[in-house]
């Protein structure tokens, strides 16, 4: 165990730096993981992180499968480890853990696997959200366009609960791109198309699919619209006009997961 206890030290900046800037894993590759519930999903899928650090107060009490998780433990004191929190309730322990992929390429993209392409989407906790559908539904791969929210952002690693640790997550891929995927595009629209419960029930939801989710506001752009087989509504029979986009990416991963159409 090694105790830190200078506001200077480097790991302390770089935990300060990655719990408080949301881009901050694009210059290091790596990313802070505050909290039980993350660090053991993190575990749980046979991760290691390189690091795990403590609050002193909990260091005595931890679970070993925490301390045990890594080489390298770092214990903090505890209003130091509140100064780096980016929790409005702080924490006592997280991983630091570098990011797998985190300099792979649209090379690595894989073709005929279940996909979703976010075109947009700028709020961190839908993000999230979407991601944590994906990885419940089985898709397996996630692409993002710029100008969506960070995908390993500490919001939006807070929001997904762990699904980040399934999935393999690009960023930067531009509409162009999916065309050579090999898979059926779907996209939604509040006004047109079939009604996706009636494509279900019929089973002619496209296999293997993926799903194009728009920005929050403009919804999917024309460019993206252009490459999807097929655009379908969600019923809406309370007049509401129209859903959050990560309630109706939810609705639209289970359709075809339940269909058996991922």
């Amino acid at each position: 165990m090694n105790l830190i206890t200078s506001r200077d030290n480097p790991l302390v900046k770089e935990l300060r730096r990655l719990s408080q800037d949301s881009t901050a894993y694009r210059k290091t590759g790596r990313v802070w993981l505050e909290g039980d519930h993350l660090c053991r999903a993190l575990l749980a899928r046979g991760l290691q992180p390189e690091q795990a650090v403590f609050a002193q107060s909990a260091w005595d009490q931890a679970d070993p499968q925490l301390t045990k998780a890594s080489q390298k433990n770092t214990v903090l004191p505890d209003a130091l480890f509140r100064e780096i929190s980016g929790l409005e309730s702080a924490s006592t322990m997280g991983f630091v853990w570098t990011i797998p992929n985190a300099a792979d390429s649209a090379d690595d993209i894989q073709n005929g696997v279940p996909t979703v392409f976010l075109d947009c989407i700028q709020d961190a906790g839908n993000v999230g959200s979407i991601l944590r559908s994906a990885g419940s539904f089985g898709f397996t791969q996630v692409l993002a366009r710029k100008g969506t929210a960070a995908l390993w952002s500490p919001k939006v690693l807070r929001a997904a609960m762990g699904a980040h640790f399934g999935l393999n997550l690009f960023e930067g891929v531009g509409p162009e791109q999916l065309a050579d995927l090999q898979i059926a595009w779907l996209s939604t629209s509040s006004h047109q198309g079939p009604f996706l419960h009636t494509l279900g029930a019929k089973n002619a939801l496209p296999s293997p699919c993926g799903w194009i989710f728009g920005h929050e506001g403009q919804g999917v752009s024309p460019e993206a619209t252009q490459l999807a087989s097929m655009t379908v509504r969600i019923a809406q029979p309370g007049g509401e006009e129209s859903l959050n986009v990560a309630s109706a990416a939810a609705i639209c991963m289970h359709a075809t997961a339940t269909a058996g159409r991922v």
